[in-house]
């Protein structure tokens, strides 16, 4: 168990650059599978979520090389075995490897993937995918058992714009044989991340970025080099506590449009900032204005800095409004931030944000990532000395997030209990 300790109320000035995006890195590890040959992936994050997907890939017999920003993976001498629910069950990014390893072998074998309790996160529109394309499922005991004697290309209409089902159908349909047409896709950066690295191994995909994607299966994959985009959430996270606490904080290495509805949200809000071309400056603002906020698939406003940006809320004068209409769970640290002193009301998927509130330091839990980065921003915030429980789920998705806030003036540390 670790826990994360912040001393609160202190500005934080100077430079946090910003790491590879961990949603695009978890499905590109398990893509690497599909090659014929070695494939190198450049700019990953230090997060636990890749320690579980490299745990996996070892496991599979892949070989390795892996430091600080890269992994080389040859997985020409994989055994394709059973995953076992103890590997599986760490992470939701696991099932990535049941679609590539049935899109190259036509047999798969794991548990349930695993991931943050945020709500009802069934993978039915990946399965729908798998058996448009000619796979059969069995599942038993929270096993899934999935084999194809042919994968074909087909048409596959997912009733939901689902990141996970969209990437998911791709990497089966990339060796299938003839085209796959994937109607009502997700559209998010991540996608189109997946997609570059695959036709970098010879793949033809087109479309990626927009709701229709088309691909025409080929017979073998071969050896590439990608770079993993930089991480939107992260950067979103870092330009809320830029303006919670910040002295012109540069958050650098992003791609601005990627963040452009949060962004578009702080301008209303009246935050102080100043965008460039691969960086956000910000400064705490006094006098915020409420908005309202509905998440939303890309390019609508990011379900995973709806909790984040509610911290940022508590400070607005007034009422805000934010809806969440991705996951029916996401307001669990809605009770720790009222313990800390905001005013915050859960009615159905809608909370009622009142500010500006003074956020004084309590313990609080960190109850899944996004929910843990909240109350991060909130102890940076917070008067006094704040205790977060559960902090193996920031540090997830979060790339050395006591060092990259330490070297701008956080107080903060973690501790082993």
């Amino acid at each position: 168990m670790k826990q994360i300790i912040i001393e609160g109320n202190n500005y934080l000035e100077g430079t946090i650059n910003i790491s590879g995006a961990k949603n695009s890195a978890v499905a590109l590890v398990p893509a690497s599978l599909l090659s014929d040959d070695i494939v190198t992936i450049d700019n990953i994050p230090d997060i636990s979520d890749i320690d579980a997907l490299n745990e996996i890939l070892k496991y599979l017999g892949a070989k390795v090389d892996r430091n600080a920003t890269s992994m080389t993976i040859d997985s020409r001498n994989i055994n394709n075995k059973e995953i076992p629910e103890n590997i599986s069950s760490k992470l939701r990014a696991s099932y990535y490897f049941m679609s590539a390893l049935l899109g190259k072998y036509k047999h798969v074998e794991m548990y349930f993937p695993g991931g943050c309790s945020i709500g009802a996160r069934p993978i039915d529109q990946t399965l729908k995918g798998f058996r448009a394309l000619g796979a059969t499922v069995v599942e038993e005991n929270n096993k899934f058992i999935i084999d194809a004697d042919e994968l074909v290309g087909n048409n596959v209409y997912l009733d939901m714009p689902s990141v996970g089902a969209t990437i998911n159908t791709i990497l089966v349909a990339v060796r299938a044989k003839g085209k796959t047409v994937i109607e009502n896709a997700a559209k998010e950066p991540e996608i189109v991340n997946v997609a570059t690295f695959l036709n970098q191994m010879g793949a033809k995909i087109r479309g990626a970025g927009t709701s229709k994607i088309t691909i025409i299966g080929v017979e073998k994959l071969g050896k590439c080099y990608i770079e993993v985009i930089p991480d939107r959430i992260e950067a979103g996270t870092y330009i809320i506590a830029g303006a919670l606490m910040g002295k012109n904080l540069r958050i650098n290495n992003i791609i601005p449009g990627h963040v452009e509805m949060l962004l578009s949200k702080m301008k209303e809000m009246g935050v102080n900032m100043e965008i460039g071309e691969d960086y956000v400056t910000v400064s705490k603002t006094d006098n915020l204005k409420p908005v309202s906020v509905k998440t939303l698939g890309y390019p609508g406003f990011a379900t995973d800095l709806q909790q984040p940006l509610t911290t940022l809320l508590t400070q607005c004068s007034g009422v805000s409004k934010l809806e969440e209409t991705i996951y029916e769970n996401r307001f669990q640290n809605v009770e720790y931030l009222n313990l800390m002193g905001a005013d915050i009301k859960i009615n159905g998927r809608v909370i009622d944000v009142k500010g500006p509130s003074k956020l004084i330091a309590n313990t609080v839990k960190a109850t899944d990532l996004r929910a843990g980065a909240c109350l991060v921003l909130a102890a940076l915030a917070a008067e006094g000395k704040t205790t977060i429980t559960d902090a193996s789920h920031v540090l997830r998705g979060y790339e050395k997030i006591v060092e990259k806030l330490t070297a701008v003036g956080a107080k903060i540390e973690i501790e082993d209990i």
